[in-house]
């Protein structure tokens, strides 16, 4: 009898492991076609809440509220449900955010399907929201634009690492002192900032598109900014040609579609 409970527990165990590695698939219905998304193993916290508002049927009847053509497409505002016509969206979604899993590895390619989340100044930890998602569309790239791209990133990074350097309880006179002080010396001050925060992270690794990302961003194409600054949770499986389809209509203030694009249901089919 105990050899056949360790063996029902033995069985159990690997289950649960290889359910675990198991890659879940979202099938999307939409009013313009179907889409089929992986959602990434790598990226377990919004695996899991996705999968989660996907079970409770979250996203069934909910818009795709903003759409950017060569960009991307965006929904999960539970308010565009009922939402009239021209009404703005994208504020709405549950009381949680996620907190950010980048992933070097994982890159907004064209199909990524990525965490919305609000802007640096009010988020500086960058945590996505509970349920505001797009799909990149994107656009392909040269290597001179990606070089570009890879200084612009990095440039950005620094802006968080200042911001968050003066926000520390230490340098609230210093910060008074650059707010009252004439923009000679506003400057100054900046640029001392900026050397002090540069050298406590000088021994971290420059930011740089690995070949393979850099001859995807080439070819196949994507948004490369939004990289290591946005949450990649998923890729589009099936229906591009969907993705390319919602991207191209006519839009209006916002960005809304001037007729709504709406996702009709969302369900795991593994």
């Amino acid at each position: 009898m105990k050899r056949i409970a360790l063996l029902f527990f033995a069985v159990v165990v690997c289950t649960s492991i290889s359910y675990s590695q198991v890659e879940r698939i979202v099938w999307i219905q939409t009013t313009l076609g179907d889409i089929k998304i992986k959602l990434y193993n790598e990226t377990p916290r919004h695996r899991d809440n996705f999968i989660k508002l996907v079970d409770e049927k979250y996203y069934d009847s909910i818009l795709f509220h903003r759409v950017i053509k060569n960009f991307m497409i965006q929904g999960g505002d539970p308010a565009s449900k009922h939402a009239k016509p021209e009404v703005r969206l994208g504020e709405g979604g549950p009381d949680y955010t996620i907190p950010a899993e980048f992933n070097v590895n994982l890159i907004h390619k064209k199909g990524a399907l990525s965490a919305a989340r609000s802007g640096d100044e009010v988020n500086p930890l960058q945590a996505s929201s509970g349920s505001q998602f797009y799909i990149v569309q994107g656009k392909t790239f040269t290597d001179e634009e990606l070089d570009q791209t890879e200084k612009r990133i990095m440039n950005m990074r620094m802006n968080r690492y200042m911001k968050a350097y003066m926000t520390l309880p230490e340098n609230n006179k210093l910060l008074a002192e650059i707010s009252t002080s004439p923009r000679p010396k506003q400057d100054s001050l900046l640029r001392i900032i900026a050397a002090k925060v540069d050298s406590m992270h000088k021994n971290e690794p420059p930011f740089k598109f690995a070949p393979q990302q850099r001859e995807i961003y080439k070819t196949i194409g994507g948004t490369p900014h939004l990289d290591s600054n946005y949450t990649v949770f998923g890729e589009v499986v099936e229906g591009l040609d969907v993705i390319d389809k919602i991207a191209s209509v006519k839009t209006g203030a916002a960005d809304r579609p001037v007729d709504d694009v709406r996702i009709i249901s969302m369900r795991l089919i593994n």
